[in-house]
Formats: C-alpha cells, sequence, structure tokens
C-alpha cells in the first residue's frame, strides 16, 4: 500500500522550532552572522522545500534536523517533506545506493519501473511542492522531477559517491537529473557524464550545538556515558579506538576489526590495553544494516577488547561523548560521498584515520587535520594508531587543526549560507557574491 508524499515533520518533529541564527555567534563570529542576515533578508518570506527519503537515520535527514530551522529563523518559509514507500522500494534502492557507488548488483526491469517510478509517481499524484526553491536529496526521490510537480526552481542533491557509477543504472537517472534545473555534488569527482544542468559544489556539514556535537569536557563525557558503558562493561581509562558509522559493505567495517587485531599483536601496545568501539545505527531506507552488523559481529567472535554496538539509547548524545573521549577515530569507507562522522570526530579534537576516497579527503589534510590512508592499507593504518596512542602531544595537534578546518568550512551555518546564495541565484534576486 503506498502513501502519498506529505509535509509531516512538524508532526513528526514537533521540537523543530525556529531556530535564532545569533546562536552560533560565539562560534563562527559576528561578521559570518551578518552575512547570512543580508542574503537572508533579500530571500524573506520565500519557500525552500526538502524532499528525501528518511525522516530518521543517515546523514541527510540529521543535516535537515537543523537546515530548516534555522532557515526559518531566517526568514525564510522552509519545509522538508518525506517520501513513502514499502519495504521493496528501500531495497531496490539500497541496490541503486550499491550498484552507484560501483558495486555489481543485479537489478530486474520491474523494479525499475514497478517499485521505483511508480513509487515516485503515487507518492506524488495530486501532490504540488509549493515553494520557491527545492532541493530533491538522493536517488531515491529522483523521479519525483516528472511524476510530481514544482512550482518554482528545482535542484537534485546528490550525497553519495558517483565517480565509478555504474552506466546502466547512471544512464537511467540522468534523464530525470536533466529535469531539474541545476545538479548539486559534494566532490567535483562525483560528477558523471551526461549531466546537462549547472553543476553546483556544497560540501555537507555539522551542527555545533546539537546533543551530538557540541563540545565536551572529558569530565562532561564519562558523566554522559556512565551507563552505557557500565552496561556493556567498557573501561574508559583504557585508551580507545572508535569507529561510528551505518553497518554497510562500504563502511569497510570488517577491516577495521581486523588493524585491531592486528594492532593488539604489537608489543608496545598489547601494554597500553586498547579497546575497539564499533557503533553503528539503522535506517529505514537502508534494509541491508543488520545483516551487515552480524557478520561483523560474527568476525568479532570472543575478542573481549572489541564492542559491537547497534542503535544505542540516547544516541546522539552518547555518540558525541564517545567521540569526546576517544583516542583514534578511524573511518575507512571504500567509498564515501562525505562522511559526517569524520566531521562530528574533527569537532570533538579526535584524530581521525581516514580513507583517501569521496568527500572524506575534503575533509582530512594528510598529517595536518588528521591522516589518509588506503581503504586496505592494514600496515599503515596501525602505524598510525600506534602512533597516536604513544604520542599524546599528537592527539592534541591534530585535533586543534582540525576543529580549525571544520569551524572554517563544515558547520551548518556555512551550508545554509551557500543554499540561500544558490536560491538567490535561480531566483534573480540582486545579490553581489554568488561564491559557494
Amino acid at each position: 500500500m503506498y502513501s502519498h508524499l506529505s509535509e509531516q515533520y512538524k508532526i513528526k518533529f514537533g521540537n523543530l522550532e525556529d531556530i535564532d541564527i545569533n546562536g552560533y555567534q560565539e562560534i563562527i563570529g559576528s561578521k559570518e552572522i551578518e552575512k547570512l542576515k543580508k542574503i537572508a533578508g533579500k530571500l524573506e518570506g520565500k519557500r525552500w522545500a526538502n524532499v528525501n527519503s528518511t525522516f530518521e537515520g543517515g546523514g541527510v535527514a540529521e543535516m535537515l534536523k537543523s537546515i530548516v530551522p534555522i532557515a526559518r529563523g531566517l526568514g525564510i518559509d522552509c519545509t522538508w517533506y518525506c517520501i513513502e514507500a514499502t519495504d521493496d522500494f528501500y531495497i531496490v534502492t539500497k541496490k541503486f545506493h550499491n550498484i552507484i557507488q560501483g558495486l555489481d548488483q543485479h537489478f530486474t526491469l520491474e523494479e525499475l519501473l514497478d517499485l521505483y517510478v511508480n513509487t515516485n509517481r503515487r507518492n506524488f499524484e495530486n501532490i504540488s511542492i509549493n515553494a520557491d526553491y527545492s532541493v530533491v536529496h538522493d536517488p531515491q526521490p529522483c523521479a519525483s522531477v516528472v511524476h510530481g510537480n514544482y512550482t518554482g526552481k528545482k535542484v537534485w542533491r546528490c550525497h553519495i559517491d558517483t565517480s565509478e557509477a555504474n552506466d546502466l543504472i547512471w544512464n537511467f537517472l540522468v534523464p530525470y537529473i536533466n529535469n531539474y534545473d541545476g545538479v548539486i555534488f559534494s566532490h567535483p569527482e562525483f560528477v558523471k557524464t551526461g549531466v546537462r544542468k549547472p553543476v553546483f559544489q556544497i560540501p555537507p556539514s555539522i551542527d555545533p550545538l546539537t546533543v551530538k556535537n557540541r563540545q565536551k569536557t572529558r569530565e562532561e563525557s564519562l558523566s554522559i556515558l556512565y551507563e552505557l558503558l557500565n552496561e556493556h562493561n567498557i573501561d574508559p581509562e583504557r585508551p580507545i579506538v572508535l569507529a561510528v558509522s551505518r553497518y554497510d559493505i562500504h563502511k569497510n567495517q570488517e577491516t577495521i576489526v581486523k588493524v585491531f587485531k592486528e594492532l593488539k599483536k604489537d608489543r608496545d601496545i598489547s601494554k597500553l590495553k586498547p579497546i575497539l568501539i564499533i557503533v553503528g545505527n539503522s535506517a529505514t531506507d537502508d534494509p541491508e544494516g543488520m545483516e551487515m552488523f552480524k557478520k561483523i559481529y560474527g568476525q568479532v567472535e570472543d575478542d573481549k577488547d572489541i564492542f559491537t554496538l547497534l542503535n544505542i539509547p540516547n544516541n546522539d548524545e552518547n555518540i558525541g561523548a564517545l567521540m569526546s573521549i576517544a583516542d583514534v577515530f578511524i573511518h575507512i569507507s571504500t567509498k564515501e560521498g562525505f562522511g559526517l562522522v569524520v566531521t562530528e570526530a574533527m569537532w570533538q579534537g579526535t584524530p581521525v584515520i581516514g580513507s583517501n576516497v569521496g568527500g572524506i579527503r575534503l575533509q582530512i589534510i594528510n598529517d595536518k587535520t588528521g591522516y589518509l590512508v588506503e581503504p586496505f592499507e592494514i600496515d599503515k593504518m596501525k602505524t598510525y594508531i600506534k602512533h597516536i596512542l604513544l604520542n599524546p602531544e599528537e592527539k592534541e595537534r591534530l585535533g586543534y587543526s582540525a576543529i580549525e578546518h571544520v569551524r572554517n568550512n563544515f558547520l551548518v551555518t556555512n551550508l545554509v549560507r551557500r543554499h540561500l546564495v544558490l536560491m538567490s541565484f535561480y531566483l534573480g534576486i540582486d545579490y553581489p557574491c554568488f561564491e559557494l
């Protein structure tokens, strides 16, 4: 049974009240606040709509929870729509996700036409998105541009790594993409052939004022984590290697486990008795998550130094606290559109070892804000983790640079500013600076 698209964010998230941009002044400075207000002032009363596939789970939903109320606080009538579908639809679009990111998976014409196309059509029957500027996120609702009714300018926002997209599925999506007025990617390398509309680069971002991302002292973090650490018998005084992401084949958690098991064989490291904590969430639009969790759990076996956690309570607060107390954060995806968890860990001042792929390369400046490795360079990962654990001053050096890099490039206020500039451009509003 298909449900129509509906504007539900006020119901689903009753606490999404308008956010006063002045609350970010201490973090980004008064000049940036005034710049935002100046751009927004010429857009007051204009309508900005967002369409995606889930209200919970994943980076897009997390960003929209901040983008929408910040924009509203600036006087923009910002709304959030979410398509509704069966589990089969999410299975098919997960295949899309994997195939676009280079995996070889089988799909049928019935899946393309009956599930994908018809789900988009049925969601938008007799529905109009009455907005001056609409942003449609990722492949799931991409076809809505044809089957829906957008009254204003519309852009497709691709959050995933399309650099090695399968030609067949990409060529299926391109005609839909070319019905938009513009396309946004996180990285220039993700732009594939066939796109005939203006292309813009806007990286994702984090909100520094959320429960998860608020910077914390170690004492504050340990207080937050007290119940979680006791429940799983985790000793926070031992060095912590942390990994946070969906349980997903592209997140490469299997290699993280291999790296840690090899690391423990090192005589100098074994004296420190480090632990590995892998935390992951499930999402309504990712049906493969539980299968991957079981696979990682089986790989860990009876290793008492590795903790695999799923859907932990008070997720955001506990994740932020874990990032704050961790000695090393590792995120070695084989494919990554951006990897918001990298930014989140960097904002907490925790050194990150990340794979040299996709949007991770925008965040980690090697040997300055963290370390870059290839996704399966186990020996190199071990070397970097060992170096950080044995040299506490390295954590402080990398952490300080990482925080400033995030402040200057990957905070949600910067993301909102870029969208407002793009919105001004498409609406023909005379704003002197169109730098995204």
